[in-house]
């Protein structure tokens, strides 16, 4: 199988916060930096591997500061890990204070991702060697979230036995 660098799948997205993008808090609605998360790493693991792609699990999102209209949000987004057909990827998001410079990170997010084929049944997809130290230690730790990525899926999979399907007014 080939291999790909993660700087090949490195995007960046930046983005002003508008008025009606903040909650009853007056800081970026949650769902809002969601969406951007899920667009910028799925763009990333098509970059990575050149197939169409289908987010598998957003595994984590961590809402490090709250990011408020007189910031910019930026986001950054590679492939981390990859498993036979699926991808870890990685989403650093950065607030910076427009009129100040101020720049710190808001929020940490991994997502897995699956290539498939034509047919929508999942593919192979090239290695990733990571360069950059950050690279390498999110390389390093991914085999632990892994694991706990299968057992959280194992306990949806049994969690979901004991769920309804039923309208409540039914």
């Amino acid at each position: 199988m080939s291999q790909r660098f993660s700087r090949e799948s490195r995007c960046l997205k930046t983005s002003r916060v508008f008025p009606t993008d903040v909650n009853n808090h007056n800081t970026l609605f949650g769902g809002k930096l969601m969406s951007y998360i899920d667009d910028i790493a799925s763009i990333a693991a098509t970059k990575h591997c050149r197939q169409t792609v289908v987010t598998a699990s957003t595994d984590s999102v961590d809402f490090l500061s709250p990011i408020r209209p007189t910031d910019a949000v930026s986001l950054e987004a590679f492939v981390t890990w990859t498993g036979r057909s699926s991808m870890e990827v990685f989403v650093k998001v950065i607030k910076e204070e427009l009129l100040t410079g101020a720049r710190s990170i808001a929020a940490t997010s991994f997502l897995t991702f699956v290539a498939l084929d034509e047919n929508r049944k999942p593919i192979e997809v090239p290695d990733v060697v990571p360069e950059t130290e950050e690279e390498q230690k999110l390389h390093e730790t991914a085999p632990q979230r892994a694991e706990m990525r299968r057992l959280r899926r194992q306990e949806s999979k049994q969690f979901a036995d004991y769920l309804t399907v039923t309208h409540p007014w039914d």
